[in-house]
Formats: C-alpha cells, structure tokens, sequence
C-alpha cells in the first residue's frame, strides 16, 4: 500500500494584541525571501499550506488590495510545480476594518476569497480560516487576542461569524473554481478530568467538535451544544440553516500537538503554576497538558484521527506536525504521527497526508504570540542566523516525501511523551476519566 503524503506549512499568522499587529512571516524573513521556496522544493513536498492573508494584502480597504506580493509567490510555486493550500485568514482578526465579532466580517471575507479566486483560478484548496474554534476561544473567551473578550457571548458569535465566513468564502471560490476543496483546519483536542470535573470535561469534548459539527450541519435541537449557543446568542435560525445548508470540509485538516490533550483536576494545589479556571459548578480547578499527568490515559494520535473518521467518514490530512524539543524528538515526533497515519490508511481510514508545520520555525508562541522577539523554536530550517539552514529534519522529511521511508538510529528510541520521564505531576487523587 502507498504511503500517505508529506505535506508543508510555514507559520503565518498574523495576529491583533490591542491595536498591534505581528507577522510571522516578518519575523522568520520570508516576507523578503522568495528563494525559500526553492528550499522547500527540494523537500518533495507537492503541497504547501501557504499564506494570502486579509490583513496583508488589504489593510485598509478592499477596494486597495495590493497583491505584489502574493502574485511572486504564486507564480514561483506554480513554477515548482507545487500546489498552494491557501489560508486567508490565520489566528487574524482580519483588517482594522473589521472584527471577528463584527456584522461585516462574513461579507468581507467572502468579498476577499472570491478576489483571490479570481486572481489565481486555478489555485484549488482553501482553508479560509485556520482553527476556527482556537482562535474564537483565545479571542472571546479568555481574552488573549483581539477583541480581548472574556464572555461565552462574544465566543459564540466569533465561531458562528468564523463558520458563516468558510461557508460564504467557498461559495465565492466556487462560483470561479467549481472543484475548489475546503481543507478545514482544527486542533481537536481531548479532555481528561478527575470524577468532580465530569460534566465541565464532557462539555469541552462536545465543544471540541464545534467546528466540523456546524460546517457539516450537525447542530439541530438534539445536539448537545444547541442550548449553550442558543443561550449565549445563536438564534434558531442561524443553527438550522446551517443544518439545512451545510458544507462538509473536503478534508478534514487537523492539528495535533502534544498539548492537545488536556487534564482537568480540582486539587489544583498540585499545580503551582498551572492557570486557574472555574466550572459552571463554581469549582476551581487547574487544567493542564495531560501527557504531564502519571494518572491520565492518553488518547494519543491514532485514536484521535480514528474518532474524527468515526464521526465523519471525511477524508483526514494532519495539517501541523511539530514539536518544541530538541532535534531527536522532533525526528521522534513526526515519525510518531507518520506511522499512526500509515497505520490508520492500512485500517482503512481515508487518511491522505501528514503535514510538516513551521518549515521555517515558529516564533512567540510559548506565550501565546502576547510578547514579541522572545522565543524562537526551530524547525526544518533553523532561522537563528538570519538564513535558513536545513536541520536533521530536512533529510528526514525528504526521504518520508520522496521514497516513503526513513530509518536513522535515534528513532529506535520512544519519544519523551511515550516514557515515564515525562511526568511532572504524580500525585495520588481519584482515577482520572475520560468524559
């Protein structure tokens, strides 16, 4: 049986913090340097998850887009014979003409996805917005990024404007593109919880799904999330043309970290350092990852990908490998990810591509893009001296792309988070439960 297929990405988000923006692409130097492509050409790779974002080619106004730019990277990378996945929107808030939570954002990112179709027709995958569900909770619910809101109403309506927005997006492809595919990114996540946390984990493991569930026309009045958003300012309305008028993602794209999956524990004395959070019960509890946790029973990559195809029988691509580690455990982990992938396209799961994220490395994230210029983590190329320079992973992910194996002594070993030095956390409380 054919391997699944080695995929790219490079980090591009643009983010709103107050009335700041930052760009990954500024801060690796792609923004000037068309030869990356080139490098990342001689990877194998036949598809690269690439940016034409909003914010970057009509900042002030759709009427003055400026595609200089993307149309040198297009053109290369038709060139290379590579084929973009183009993301329009990714962890953005859009321009400052716009909100997530604003009436015109669905209009304008239609407005802007059918311009870009019409520029590039024969550019065939989209992801219009880039994972939908993170981005609403890191900018309505806790407050990280713009417009900073803190309120499940806010959360509600960015989701629903997020979705609204894919939907309208790809009806605009459409219209130029008839056979466009909407590659649908999340990170799906998982939450474990001591037993006085069932009901707040059973809810993030509804709400996990959100995403697909309303693009795909889920959420009716026996869906377990229909009265929280109906409560918090979905109308009936909103919901049932969705069910009534869905768009199943062509693909599901999904992003899995090694913090994904999350552990919910109300002795949250045990963890210092962990973020405080609060139930509907009004319990305090800490949440963290829960591959740190000796008590917890990871789901892990394999039945995570097993439950999305269970759930949707959509085709499945991995859309973000990466790892912040040393250069051995990254090896480790995208051949963690690479041989589950294998694995489930042997069971029979349409599984089509695992994605090498952060070609360039990622910049900031270890606090969550909020502080600028502090933290670097490298990736196939390390950036740390102003050029990018191929690291171990460069002749790994090549071979994987172009021969459909790699073998190298360290990956004999298991990675960090599959040996019993990863746990930080050992404490002795009730069995730990999935919900």
């Amino acid at each position: 049986m054919e391997k699944v297929e080695v995929w790219g990405g490079l980090e591009c988000t643009i983010r709103r913090v107050g009335d700041g923006y930052s760009d990954q692409l500024i801060s690796s130097g792609h923004r000037t340097r068309i030869e990356d492509l080139d490098l990342f050409a001689e990877l194998g790779i036949r598809k690269l998850r690439y940016p034409i974002l909003w914010e970057q080619v009509a900042p002030e106004s759709l009427d003055k887009p400026d595609w200089t730019w993307t149309d040198e990277r297009m053109n290369r990378l038709r060139e290379l014979g590579i084929d973009p996945i183009v993301t329009l929107l990714h962890h953005g808030s859009g321009p400052r003409y716009t909100a997530l939570n604003k009436k015109n954002f669905v209009s304008g990112l239609a407005r802007f996805a059918g311009m870009v179709a019409e520029r590039y027709p024969w550019i065939k995958h989209y992801t219009p917005v880039n994972e939908p569900l993170t981005t609403a909770r890191f900018s309505g619910l806790y407050g990280i990024w713009y417009p900073h809101a803190l309120d499940d109403k806010t959360f509600v309506r960015i989701q629903l404007n997020h979705i609204k927005g894919v939907k309208e997006a790809m009806k605009a492809i459409r219209k130029v593109t008839p056979d466009a595919q909407l590659v649908q990114t999340e990170d799906l996540g998982k939450t474990h919880c001591t037993p006085k946390l069932t009901d707040q984990a059973e809810f993030e493991n509804n709400r996990r799904w959100l995403t697909y569930d309303l693009l795909c026309g889920r959420i009716d009045q026996q869906h377990p999330m229909w009265k929280y958003l109906r409560k918090h300012g979905a109308s009936a309305a909103e919901l049932l043309e969705l069910v009534h008028d869905p768009l199943p993602p062509d693909v599901l794209g999904i992003n899995h970290y090694i913090t994904s999956e999350r552990f919910l524990d109300e002795n949250h004395q045990y963890f210092p350092n962990q973020h405080l959070c609060q139930s509907e019960a009004r319990v305090d509890y800490a949440d963290v990852e829960a591959v740190r946790v000796r008590l917890v029973k990871m789901a892990g990559i394999h039945d995570l990908l097993l439950e999305a195809w269970e759930r949707y029988k959509l085709p499945i691509a991995v859309t973000e490998v990466h790892l912040e580690c040393t250069r051995e455990e990254q090896m480790r982990w995208v051949k963690y990810i690479w041989d589950a992938a294998n694995k489930l396209k042997e069971e029979g799961v349409d599984l089509r591509a695992i994605t090498i994220w952060s070609l360039l490395g990622a910049y900031d994230w270890n606090t969550l893009l909020t502080q600028e210029g502090v933290f670097y983590e490298s990736g196939v190329f390390d950036m740390r001296g102003g050029t990018p320079r191929p690291t171990a992973l460069f002749k790994m992910v090549k071979s994987l792309a172009t021969e459909g194996h790699y073998h190298h002594p360290l990956l004999r070993n298991k990675g960090w988070w599959e040996r019993d030095d990863r746990y930080l956390y050992h404490h002795h409380c009730p069995t730990s439960k999935t919900a």
